[in-house]
């Protein structure tokens, strides 16, 4: 998978059938932190010590959402990233909720609800993109990526 994943991926919303389905597929924790915007706690999260190589994908949907070469430890216990694999697969959002303003981000595939990003990450973009591990799937280098809305290739092909 190249860098231009943004021109490769249908980032058409699902219809009312497919996410009925996608959210059936879905834990209890997984529909409070995907549709109700909720957060994991701190240094709990699956993926907050993964280190293989390969591809983050929206646990809803499977838009591929960050590289693992984007990953970095920022020590607030929620994995962390530079950058999304493509800026057009996010969507960014006030969210004025607890009495703070932050930007909160989602899928822009499906609106599934990912975490914050903030202005304090390392270079090269400033930015630390601060993920729900329940949020996300891991497809690691050489599996195939899921292919949940069957839109076919490059979904379902292995990750490179």
């Amino acid at each position: 998978m190249g860098d231009t994943l943004d021109l490769l991926f249908d980032l058409t919303p699902p219809t009312q059938e497919q996410m009925r389905e996608l959210v059936a597929d879905l834990s209890q924790d997984e529909r409070r932190l995907l549709l109700e915007h909720g957060e994991e706690a701190p240094f709990c999260g699956v993926f907050l010590d993964e280190k293989r190589k390969g591809l983050y994908t929206c646990r809803l949907c499977g838009l591929p959402l960050f590289k693992a070469v984007s990953k970095f430890e920022s020590g607030t216990g929620w994995p962390s990233f530079t950058a999304p694999v493509a800026r057009s697969h996010l969507r960014r959002v006030q969210d004025t909720r607890y009495g703070m303003t932050r930007t909160e981000i989602v899928c822009a595939r499906c609106g599934a609800h990912q975490g914050h990003v903030f202005p304090d990450g390392p270079p090269p973009t400033g930015e630390r993109f601060c993920i729900n591990s329940g949020s996300l799937a891991f497809t690691p280098n050489g599996q195939p990526l899921p292919n949940k809305l069957g839109r076919g290739d490059p979904e379902g092909e292995p990750v490179d």
